[in-house]
């Protein structure tokens, strides 16, 4: 799931480094609201705003933990 995310990120937001240690600052509001979409899509997930935190967008991992944590919350 993370090389899909990871992926999916560099495609989208070819100008962000993904790889980077802090994500949430190398993102402006229309980047996180896209991640926030695709991840949703991708995912078949329902994100919220309130997802949008710097500690869920910290790094590809954090947002690895977000989609693993909404697919458990559905089952």
């Amino acid at each position: 799931m993370k090389e899909k995310i990871k992926a999916m990120l560099e495609d989208a937001l070819p100008l962000v480094d993904v790889d980077s240690p802090f994500l949430f600052s190398e993102l402006d509001s229309l980047g996180v609201t896209t991640i926030l979409m695709m991840l949703a899509d991708e995912f078949h997930i329902s994100l919220e705003a309130t997802d949008a935190t710097p500690r869920n967008f910290k790094n590809i991992d954090s947002l690895v933990a977000l989609v693993e944590s909404k697919l458990q919350g559905r089952s």
